[in-house]
């Protein structure tokens, strides 16, 4: 399914693009991720029949390709990847976070991607409009999390999650795509 949100940050464009540039090599995406990621799931169980086995999964990667620059925009993109129990993993979500300016001292952060429910073939019991609305909060609290991150890095909270490798360059003809 298809999610996106968006957060108008009272910061500039160039100080956004580095701090969320240093906020990214320093772990945010991956402990950022981590707190969503078991936020959706959570849902997905409140969302779902009982003996659902939707707890079974964990983030166990999160891979973000270096920024990419487009004109005045910064373009990072992201993927989940989670565990089962056998160790097998699974992409849960693709997506690109992208600043873009909205005035001399405004920027736009925005999420938009595919997110997969772990568990697809349980998952696809569960009520359409319920899971895309839990997944859809899942990322609203990403990109929230990153926003105060990027408006104030020490306010920000510090999960334990961290687990950002990054990315592969992208191959040639690939754009600014990771490679997956």
């Amino acid at each position: 399914m298809f999610i996106s949100t968006e957060i108008r940050l009272d910061i500039g464009s160039d100080a956004a693009r580095h701090k969320l540039a240093d906020l990214a090599r320093d772990g945010l995406l991956g402990r950022a991720s981590g707190e969503a990621y078991d936020q959706w799931q959570a849902g997905l169980v409140r969302v779902g029949s009982p003996g659902t086995m939707l707890g079974m999964y964990r983030i166990a990667r999160v891979r973000v390709s270096e920024m990419v620059t487009h004109g005045n925009s910064a373009l990072w993109a992201m993927r989940w990847e989670v565990a089962s129990r056998d160790g097998a993993l699974t992409p849960a979500l693709d997506a690109d976070i992208k600043l873009s300016p909205a005035g001399p001292d405004a920027t736009v952060l925005a999420v938009s991607g595919v997110c997969r429910p772990p568990l697809a073939r349980l998952a696809a019991g569960l009520d359409p409009a319920g899971t895309h609305q839990v997944a859809e909060a899942a990322i609203q609290a990403f990109t929230s999390q990153i926003a105060a991150s990027i408006a104030d890095p020490p306010a920000a909270p510090d999960a334990g999650h961290r687990t950002t490798v990054p990315a592969p360059a992208p191959e040639a003809g690939h754009g600014d795509r990771m490679a997956c």
